[in-house]
């Protein structure tokens, strides 16, 4: 099977195309020129330069393709609103015509559990809760699951997920830096005690379940994908557990948080650059993310990295790039 992969760059195609080339899969990744893309090269993975925004050169990417996986895809906590656009909606709208018009057998495509807005306290987050999205990334991932699903009507084998949180190798933003870089750097700040729950999801297990969604996913569908949901504190004391430093934190009351994200964020609307903790950011840390990913263990086999081990294996990518600095000794679980 030889299946084209958009976003094959991002923290997920990092870890996507090694993985799909390591299994036999015949692997073409579209990329930017302008992008880093030499790993690709060196996993004997097909390059085939462009750009989602491009229509000419998804189509020609598409040509000979058996199956598309679109996880190319704009987010930032902040930026500007034209950007979500071009890509999440417009550049989905070119990959889902470019797959249409080959005929792909089948089409993946990476949306996030995030499109459901802000969670209703006390909820479960299962794929029939109702989408009501707050922020432009949420907004502009379900125009896209939408573009994709009437594109079901017209012939497109095409089944979506819906990850947590990404946390692994190759990531640098979102929960690995919240969790990870800034909370090591001595960055020890946590609301509401560290209470509310998010939703990691280790990229490479969504590896495994992108694979048997190429198979045994079911057409029109959709599929959370994340692992068990866990408080901040409860994070925090692991990274720190594993990472053999002490586990303290600094309670911060939320409505000074919300100041200082107000602020920080009118001042990127006159600099242009996204600031430290921008306004949406809270949609994520001050509410309670309960995921059930029921369907996908029960429909492809999805199995999650105990939490445990994947916190070590993205600590030891951290320290194996130098990025965080490696403890002075062995903490004793990881002997």
């Amino acid at each position: 099977m030889r299946i084209l992969v958009t976003g094959a760059t991002g923290f997920l195609g990092r870890n996507l195309c090694p993985y799909l080339a390591e299994q036999g899969y015949r692997v073409r990744a579209l990329a930017r020129p302008a992008s880093d893309w030499k790993f690709l090269a060196a996993h004997g993975i097909e390059v085939a330069f462009g750009d989602v925004q491009d229509p000419a050169s998804v189509r020609a990417a598409v040509e000979g393709c058996d199956a598309v996986i679109h996880a190319a895809g704009y987010f930032r906590f902040w930026g500007p609103r034209a950007r979500y656009w071009e890509v999440n909606v417009e550049g989905t709208r070119n990959v889902v015509e470019a797959a249409l018009a080959a005929g792909v057998r089948r089409f993946v495509h990476i949306s996030t559990v995030a499109v459901v807005g802000r969670p209703r306290r006390g909820a479960v987050i299962d794929e029939t809760y109702p989408c009501q999205p707050v922020d432009d990334y949420q907004r502009t991932k379900w125009e896209g699951e939408r573009l994709v699903q009437e594109a079901v009507g017209r012939g497109l084998p095409a089944v979506i997920l819906r990850p947590g949180a990404f946390y692994g190798p190759w990531g640098r933003y979102a929960f690995n830096r919240l969790f990870f870089e800034d909370f090591l750097r001595g960055l020890r700040l946590q609301v509401h005690g560290g209470r509310r729950y998010t939703f990691p999801i280790f990229v490479p297990d969504l590896c495994r379940v992108i694979e048997a969604a190429l198979h045994r996913g079911r057409v029109g569908e959709v599929y959370n994908v994340a692992d068990q949901s866990r408080t901040h504190g409860e994070i925090y004391e692991i990274v720190a557990r594993i990472a053999g430093v002490p586990a303290w934190r600094i309670n911060v009351p939320a409505a000074p948080m919300w100041a200082l994200a107000w602020a920080w964020t009118k001042l990127a609307g006159l600099t242009g650059r996204e600031p430290y903790y921008p306004l949406t950011l809270a949609t994520y840390v001050f509410y309670d993310w309960v995921v059930s990913s029921e369907k996908a263990r029960r429909e492809l086999g999805f199995e999650p990295t105990p939490f445990e081990e994947g916190v070590r294996r993205t600590l030891e990518w951290y320290w194996a790039q130098g990025i965080l600095r490696p403890p002075r000794r062995t903490p004793s679980n990881l002997l």
